[in-house]
């Protein structure tokens, strides 16, 4: 027997002496004052939806992993047509997004619009070039991820199931869209990532290969962050800034280098805190816990200092 479920009845402003008409007033008040903050920019309706983004990193996804993504058919010429007709998909509304993202910030600052489409074409044009060398990256980093963890039995199962990989591919999109200027779609598509997994990656971050965050939650790497080759980070790091420039006026300096350089083949434990634009030496192990505001050498090894233990009995060293 199915339970059929009714729905909610519509709402009546008037039988609940909600004032609506008064509220949307304030309200486009509220808009109204919001964008007097910057009296440079000039209004746009419409701006990049995270769903649609969201939807283009799956898309993405499946294009580049077919088998993984829910392409069915087994024959190459199948597999072709479906990874093609998925970055059709993918790139027309990428597309989309970077035509919304251009045109609040040529508002924004005051720019004619003209050039708006030219600007996206060569910027899809880029990023879709450049799809071969982020799913070759993000094999690197699923197999630095299979080599590092005793618990993955496959290279599927890193792909399918892993954080540390989720974020990952997510930066790594969102690094070359940064770098091609769309960097608010690619702080949508960061934030998407943090949301899922708990892993926060600006994606202004320059991460090099068979890079492996295991277990990933709490994880912090900030904008001008430079990591090596086949690094690999434990949950609860951070790679922060130590502190904040400003000008004259008092306000932040904008993309100043303020965070860690981490260079190849440095392992991070769990908790370790690294901040400022200090050096990780290639080869170095930071354990556990540490607070770290200095560069160290290549082949450190960083750890807390060890606890003093001592007992007493019956009260006597008290």
């Amino acid at each position: 027997m199915t339970v059929q479920e009714n729905p909610p009845p519509a709402l009546d402003a008037a039988d609940l002496s909600i004032p609506l008409d008064r509220i949307v007033t304030e309200l486009r008040a509220s808009r109204d004052r919001a964008r007097s903050l910057t009296p440079r920019s000039a209004y746009a309706r419409d701006l990049p939806n995270p769903e649609i983004t969201g939807r283009v990193l799956k898309e993405l996804f499946a294009a580049l992993f077919p088998r993984h993504g829910g392409g069915q058919d087994a024959t190459d010429k199948g597999i072709d047509y479906f990874v093609g007709n998925t970055l059709n998909s993918a790139l027309r509304q990428l597309r989309g997004l970077l035509s919304q993202e251009l045109r609040f910030t040529f508002a924004l600052e005051q720019r004619a619009d003209t050039a708006i489409d030219g600007i996206v074409a060569s910027i899809i044009r880029d990023f879709s070039e450049r799809l071969p060398d982020i799913r070759e990256s993000v094999i690197l980093d699923a197999r630095a991820a299979f080599d590092g963890d005793p618990s993955a039995q496959s290279l599927e199962e890193v792909l399918l199931s892993y954080p540390g990989i989720k974020a990952v591919y997510f930066h790594r999109v969102a690094h070359h869209l940064f770098r091609l200027g769309a960097p608010i779609v690619a702080r949508i598509i960061s934030e998407l990532s943090h949301s899922s997994t708990g892993i926060d990656i600006h994606p202004g971050a320059q991460i090099g290969s068979s890079f492996f965050i295991d277990h990933g939650t709490g994880v912090v790497i900030g904008e001008t962050a430079v990591i090596g080759e086949r690094v690999r980070l434990y949950q609860a790091v951070t790679l922060g800034a130590k502190r904040f420039s400003v000008d004259e006026s008092g306000a932040l300096v904008k993309g100043a280098a303020r965070h860690p350089i981490v260079e190849d083949d440095v392992v991070i434990y769990a908790g370790a805190t690294i901040l400022g634009r200090i050096t990780i030496g290639r080869g170095s192990v930071i354990g556990g816990n540490v607070w770290l505001t200095r560069s160290v050498p290549a082949g450190s090894h960083v750890l807390q200092a060890q606890p003093v233990a001592d007992s007493f009995e019956a009260g006597l060293g008290i």
